[in-house]
């Protein structure tokens, strides 16, 4: 592997190292917030990782709307609380209604204004908006250009390594478990 990477293949790769950058953002948000709404730490996620797979779609989303794109950053906030809201409602209707699993509930927590099912609230859609915003016009064409200068051996190993260890814990974590725990 003593070629170089072509920009198609830099590019599949930093989104794929966005989107799970997203997912840890998101885990990191998560741990957060849950203390200081219950005042306690609670592990937030099914795996054993700090990621998140629902922020994982938010991030692949702006990165790939932002990706060798300028957007204003008040239109990158815009499709975020869009974007997220849409997302949230969707995972959370279809989770709860067609699997019998509510991993979040906003109608018990502190800060639930614009509260809508317990699926979605204004608070945190507001919040996934300035994030979103922040991730897509600062974060990810930093990262991509940061991308360009990394060698191609590493970050292709680098980002094996890293998909083997992300698809097996969401493997484990989301469908492993679920069938052990009688689920699927």
């Amino acid at each position: 592997m003593g070629k170089e990477l072509t920009e198609k293949q830099r590019a599949v790769i930093g989104i794929f190292l966005l989107t799970i950058m997203g997912a840890v953002i998101g885990w990191i948000y998560e741990m957060i917030f849950y203390r200081i709404d219950l005042g306690y730490f609670i592990k937030r996620g099914h795996g054993f990782g700090p990621w998140l797979p629902i922020y994982a779609f938010g991030a692949l989303g702006l990165a790939l709307i932002t990706y060798k794109r300028k957007v204003h950053p008040a239109v990158l906030f815009i499709v975020s609380v869009i974007g997220s809201g849409i997302i949230e409602y969707v995972t959370g209707w279809v989770l709860y209604n067609l699997m019998g699993v509510r991993l979040w509930d906003y109608n018990v927590e502190k800060w639930n204004w614009g509260n809508v099912d317990g699926y979605i609230c204004a608070r945190s859609v507001l919040i996934f908006g300035f994030f979103g915003a922040f991730f897509g016009a600062i974060i990810v064409p930093r990262f991509m250009r940061f991308l360009g200068k990394v060698k191609a051996r590493p970050l292709v190993i680098f980002s094996i390594i890293l998909a083997v260890v992300v698809g097996a814990d969401v493997l484990y974590g989301y469908v492993i478990k679920s069938v052990i725990n009688g689920g699927l």
